[in-house]
């Protein structure tokens, strides 16, 4: 496993980040969700990334009873704040000083830590003044429950405006975890140049789209069974705008390049998301321990500018580009 540094701080994470978004805690049982953590860390991934609303907080336990024993020092844990959890009562989501006060002590307790490596802002919240937010953030620094200050799907715009705010309280804020793959790109054009500029990594979420660059969903061809297209509690209406037989004829084009490189495509597409210098990190998943042992060997490996190139040019059209389909709430859900 190969290590990157976050943003402009001397934090190093491992290039693969575990993930347990729609899995612990919901889709696979809790023994199987251990499995697939020592399976991470077997292959030497020390970055587990994980949110309070997951499975409305299970997640976080899951995780934490996965991770006891381990050495603290030799991990980096992240974890989210912005989303309902509890009852959805009014104060119970958002970035007000209340709530993330209230939920990091949650996740601590859940996640049965003193500190987490890394604190991120869920989404934007457009009910809060980002000042009340950063400053609150600060707070949680100088106790020493966080260490480090990220965001997710936030804009250029909004980047900027938390950085300014992150140099004046003397914090750091070092990472933006948005959705990137070959079939997702729109931090290309505006998140990525700011975030370079400021000295803040990506950890991306979804680097094959659901599943869907791996290849297992095919043009004419049912929906595999136990898939994530047919749990509709698990993702099914997220990946079924890639469902399309434009995009798995596209996919299909990958098979054979992978297989030139001695890859599979899942390990392709992951290592396409890192040769983007910008991301420090690429989140996978898992509901079976073997997936995480593949996954891991896309790390260290280099595509070649004409590898790129052919890759490239075979989603040329279908790839989302538009930097504002960035995921913004217009207001919190209670």
């Amino acid at each position: 496993m190969k290590f990157r540094y976050l943003g402009n701080s001397g934090l190093k994470v491992s290039e693969l980040t575990y993930g347990n978004w729609l899995t612990h805690g919901s889709q696979v049982e809790n023994d199987t969700a251990t499995r697939c953590v020592r399976a991470a860390l077997d292959v030497g991934i020390s970055s587990f990334d994980t949110a309070d609303v997951y499975a409305n907080t299970k997640a976080e336990t899951v995780l934490g009873e996965a991770l006891k024993g381990e050495r603290r020092e030799s991990l980096e844990i992240f974890t989210k704040v912005y989303g309902p959890t509890g009852p959805k009562g009014h104060n119970d989501t958002g970035l007000s000083r209340k709530h993330i006060t209230e939920s990091i002590n949650g996740s601590l307790t859940r996640l049965q830590t003193d500190y987490v490596d890394l604190y991120q802002a869920h989404r934007y919240d457009v009910e809060t003044p980002l000042d009340e937010t950063m400053e609150t953030f600060a707070d949680l620094v100088r106790q020493g429950k966080v260490l480090y200050i990220g965001v997710s799907e936030w804009n250029a715009e909004q980047l900027r405006e938390a950085h300014a705010l992150a140099r004046e309280l003397k914090i750091q804020l070092v990472s933006n975890q948005p959705e990137y793959s070959l079939l997702w790109r729109v931090i290309e054009d505006e998140v990525v140049p700011a975030s370079a500029e400021l000295g803040i990594s990506q950890i991306v979420w979804s680097p094959v789209a659901q599943g869907v660059l791996t290849g297992k969903y095919k043009v004419g061809a049912e929906l595999p069974a136990g898939s994530r297209a047919t749990d509709q509690k698990g993702g099914a209406g997220m990946i079924e705008r890639w469902l399309r037989d434009d995009v798995l004829d596209a996919v299909a084009q990958l098979e054979p390049i992978a297989a030139d490189l001695g890859l599979t495509q899942a390990q392709l597409s992951l290592a396409w998301v890192l040769s983007n210098e910008n991301v420090a990190s690429a989140i996978i998943g898992a509901s079976r321990p073997e997936q995480v042992e593949s996954n891991a060997k896309a790390s260290g490996v280099t595509l070649e500018a004409d590898v790129l190139s052919r890759i490239e040019s075979i989603f040329d059209g279908l790839a989302e580009t538009d930097p504002r389909k960035t995921q913004m709430p217009s207001g919190r859900e209670a």
